[in-house]
Order: C-alpha cells, then structure tokens, then sequence
C-alpha cells in the first residue's frame, strides 16, 4: 500500500515537472535554473503509513488473503517480529500426527548411516544371486545345445520329407483323376475332392486289413525255438 502511493506521488510530480510551460523566448540556462528553482520549492506531504508497528493481518476479516490465515504465515510472521507478532509460539510447534509424519519421511529419505548399509548389502547379494542363476541357466542351455540343434535340424529334415510327401501325393491324385475321368482336373472341384475321400477310406480299409493280417501271422507262428528247447 505504501509503495502504491509513493509510486502515485511520483507520478503526479513527473506529470507537472512536464506540464510546465516553456518561456516564449527559449533560454535553455534560464530553463534549467527554473526547473532546479521548481525542484527545491517542492515540498510534498508526508505519507501517512505506519512504518513502526508491524503488519498483523486480521484474520477475521473477508479482505484478507487465505494464505495470510495459515500457521506457515503465522510461522514467517513470528521469525520477522517475535513477540511484537502477537502469535503464541505454542501454537507453531507441529502437532504429534505432523511430528511423526516429518519423522517417517526424514526416515526414508535420509536414513541412518547402518541402514543404508544393510540396503547396500541386500540390493548386492540380490544382484549376485541373479548373476548366478543367469550363468546357470546360459550353461544349462549351452549343454542342452547339441541335442537342440540335432533336433531342430531332425524337424526341419521331416518337414521337408512330409512336404515332399505331400507333393507326390498330390500328383499321384492328380494322375488317377486324369486316368479315371480322361481329363485333367482342377484338385479344388467337388469330384476330385469326392475321389479323394473314397481314395482315403479304401486306403484306411486296406490299413485295416494288413494290420489284422499281421496280428493272425503272429497269433499262428509255431513256437519253434520252444520246441528245439524241449527236443534237445
């Protein structure tokens, strides 16, 4: 407030130092002894502020600011004027929820010099152990190396095979058909697809018959070696 009206002052005495009217005949001595004359006589009013008392806003009234009514207020009041404040310093002191929420966050932020080292210790034992099992499990997979690269290369040969199977099926479909109907057809059209199916179930029949087959050679071989055993 103090500065807003010396600032107004100041204001005022720039605007009438400008409105001073030149003399008709231009003498820039007798301007300027003038203007030094209109100086001196200046005598403003002295401002009416109250430098002695110090500012205590009323926390009762609606013009004064929010953040004039906290306690960080009254804390930075009490620091600058004391007792003249008029501030209990009882009142500053943090409460104990405040008390004990300070002491938990000095604790985790500036912990005491025995815990940081336990945390050291613990975070390099756990950065040890992660080392051991990464080297274990790179060996273990380097011993298991071999049988999967033997593997892979093993698939990679049956898949060829089947794809070569697969192949020579198809054309061996694709001949019948031309046989059977006398024309080459298209392997995607319903009676080539048809002819596949009655293909598949004799083949599946055939597979049947060959595995019963085999099954009754070996139920009626005559025990030969067991005979040879009791002859002897």
């Amino acid at each position: 407030m103090a500065t807003s009206m010396l600032c107004r002052r100041t204001a005022i005495f720039s605007w009438a130092i400008r409105r001073v009217s030149p003399l008709k005949s231009y003498n820039p001595a007798s301007s300027h002894c003038g203007l030094l004359h209109q100086i001196a006589n200046y005598n403003p009013k002295p401002l009416k502020l109250n430098l002695k008392d110090p500012y205590i806003p009323d926390r009762e009234s609606e013009k004064t600011p929010e953040w004039q009514k906290t306690a960080k207020y009254d804390r930075k009041l009490f620091g600058r004027y004391g007792s003249s404040s008029g501030i209990d310093p009882a009142k500053l002191w943090p409460s104990h929820a405040q008390l004990e929420e300070m002491i938990a966050e000095e604790r985790e932020w500036n912990p005491p010099l025995q815990v940081m080292l336990k945390n050291v210790e613990a975070k390099t034992k756990e950065a040890n152990a992660k080392r051991l099992a990464r080297e274990k499990l790179v060996a273990a997979n380097m011993a298991k190396m071999p049988k999967m690269v033997a593997d892979w290369r093993k698939e990679k040969r049956e898949a060829k095979q089947k794809l070569k199977d697969e192949k020579a099926r198809r054309e061996r479909l694709l001949a019948e058909a031309r046989e059977r109907f006398g024309y080459a057809m298209d392997p995607r059209s319903p009676k080539f697809l048809e002819m596949v199916s009655e293909i598949e179930k004799e083949e599946k029949k055939k597979r049947k018959l060959m595995k019963r087959r085999l099954k009754e050679e070996q139920s009626h071989v005559p025990p030969a070696a067991s005979s040879a055993d009791s002859s002897s």
